[in-house]
């Protein structure tokens, strides 16, 4: 690789940071859409970094609180940290999904900025669901570490492989959703499973339920976004994320 191609790779990788979070860009951008393609790989060693904060903040936490309390706060900064990134996606989702007829209908209900029911019972209970297993987990340090890179991965292969439908004058996930190629989803894959293959050391199932809540999340959902909208949104990636948490987490609970 070239330097000027290193030089594009570190500005996307800043990127990602930026775009999934609320941390400061250290370096200035030279934004293009084509960098911001670009910057769809590093999603999930972006959630890596997030995953050891939370790690790290919980084992710190952990020394002051119970662990219920500790677990309440570090969910209550990953919201901070990700500007409820993920869990707006969800709740939209949600909203568009059960409160719309058509696809035009549940389209324009999504980029309502206002939450109905749908989207406000489902946050509760994903909310609610991911405290309770974090809390069951035998090591919940590792999965809060694991869980925001794993998770990650599920939007690529639904960028990769389902059309992009909604407004693309006005959808600011337009940039990350097209001409994201096999190769860079070959090594987010390679990277993602290298991690859970590490951590096997620790739970000895890891992979195998990484694979299906990823694969599964993916299959899953990406089936029923192709029915009822034809394709995705940037929405429905943020939910993806959350939905393969759960899933992942709910598959180390019944392990």
């Amino acid at each position: 690789m070239t330097q000027q191609g290193i030089y594009r790779e570190w500005q996307a990788f800043w990127l990602a940071v930026g775009f999934l979070t609320r941390i400061p860009m250290p370096v200035r951008i030279d934004y293009s859409p084509q960098l911001m393609n670009q910057c769809s790989l590093y999603f999930p060693l972006v959630g890596l970094l997030l995953g050891a904060l939370y790690a790290g903040l919980f084992l710190l936490l952990g020394q002051f609180w119970s662990p219920v309390i500790a677990i309440a706060l570090v969910l209550a900064f990953h919201l901070w940290l990700t500007g409820c990134f993920h869990e707006d996606g969800l709740a939209d989702c949600a909203d568009g999904l059960g409160g719309g007829y058509t696809v035009e209908d549940k389209l324009r209900i999504m980029k309502d900025s206002r939450i109905g029911t749908y989207g406000t019972a489902t946050l509760v209970v994903a909310l609610g669901l991911k405290l309770l297993l974090l809390l069951g987990s035998a090591h919940i340090a590792l999965a809060l570490l694991l869980a925001p890179c794993l998770a990650r991965l599920t939007p690529l292969l639904l960028m990769r492989y389902l059309d992009y439908v909604s407004d693309p004058d006005r959808s600011k996930s337009k940039p990350v959703a097209e001409t994201f190629s096999a190769d860079r989803l070959l090594v987010a894959t390679l990277f993602t499973l290298t991690v859970a293959l590490i951590a096997s050391a620790w739970e000895g199932y890891l992979v195998l339920w990484a694979l299906l809540a990823i694969a599964g999340t993916a299959l899953v959902w990406g089936r029923l976004l192709k029915r009822q909208l034809g394709g995705y949104t940037g929405d429905a990636l943020g939910a993806s994320v959350v939905l393969s948490e759960l899933v992942w987490l709910l598959l180390m609970a019944a392990g």
